[in-house]
């Protein structure tokens, strides 16, 4: 069994991007300026981000064997990501999503079809394949793995965190790198909505076992090291839109860690890699080569932000 970087395991869709000059009113036309169809879903662009970096990458995951099916995993095999272990749901409807990017500030609003393909089981996935991955990554539409992974794991889970999910209490015990987004902060169940951001995250770390890292879009990540709290400001970037941003920082990220990087290095690669890939419209067409992305990284400061 080959030996993996990075295993990435969550979902794949195609996704329909149009580009207009300013967000539409509701019940008004408009003229779109350009469009474009990619491929992806959280765990199959995070797949793609690694093999563009360089690494040794296999998608586990599922579509249908429809067209949308078939034009995902083209693009996976177009960036050389193994997919041996994808599974091809017959009859199955792979999903789509559609995404609004607004040209003048680069923002995007996503309208997503819901997974309608049967869950993965852990069963399934070889468990050599398993043992042999340095890293794993899970993203948001498979949490539930998290009870059957053999916690004798040597690969390091990193998880990509959008908004609670059940199985959570586990996924907060279990991985290795727990990594959410700044709205998961917004969370009214989890949090006071008054409360300030700084003691929203002091608050989460209390809840996550191991290391909580915080993406924040175009104010960067923020994460603990030995009790103090460090910023990572993101690169100056012509930002085209932010489709897969975050898909693209986990990405980075899990490839770092099967490197061996530090954790403030990790964190760094992983801002680059993502404001990176905000260059170009989709989220895998402005994924930047390794040397790139390193180059960039480098010239990012670590700044402490307060001491707990």
């Amino acid at each position: 069994m080959q030996a993996y970087d990075v295993l990435t395991i969550g979902r794949s869709c195609v996704d329909f991007i149009i580009v207009v000059d300013e967000f539409p009113q509701e019940n008004s036309k408009m003229p779109l300026d350009s469009r474009l169809m990619e491929a992806g879903g959280q765990g199959g662009t995070s797949a793609c981000c690694v093999a563009k970096l360089g690494g040794k990458v296999s998608y586990i995951g599922q579509v249908g064997d429809d067209t949308e099916g078939q034009f995902c995993l083209s693009r996976l095999r177009a960036f050389d990501v193994g997919t041996n272990f994808t599974k091809i749901i017959p009859k199955g409807k792979t999903p789509v999503a559609y995404i609004i990017v607004t040209k003048s500030n680069g923002n995007r609003t996503i309208v997503y079809e819901k997974n309608s393909l049967p869950r993965l089981n852990i069963k399934n996935i070889p468990q050599d394949l398993i043992f042999n991955s340095k890293v794993i990554m899970i993203d948001p539409e498979t949490t539930y793995l998290i009870k059957d992974l053999n916690r004798k794991l040597k690969a390091k889970i990193v998880y990509d965190c959008e908004r609670w999910q059940p199985d959570m209490e586990y996924m907060l015990k279990s991985a290795d790198f727990f990594i959410p987004s700044s709205e998961f902060l917004d969370s009214t169940d989890l949090f006071d909505k008054n409360e300030p951001f700084f003691k929203k995250i002091i608050q989460l770390n209390q809840m996550v076992k191991n290391q909580l890292i915080i993406t924040s879009g175009e104010n960067g990540a923020y994460y603990f090291s030995n009790n103090n709290l460090y910023h990572v400001e993101v690169p100056k970037v012509n930002v085209k839109d932010t489709i897969g941003a975050g898909d693209n920082f986990h990405a980075a990220f899990s490839l770092a860690i099967s490197k061996k990087y530090d954790l403030h290095e990790a964190v760094k690669f992983a801002v680059s890699v993502a404001t990176l890939s905000c260059s170009e419209y989709g989220g895998k067409n402005g994924i930047p080569r390794f040397h790139l992305a390193q180059k960039v990284a480098n010239k990012l400061l670590v700044k402490k932000v307060a001491a707990f």
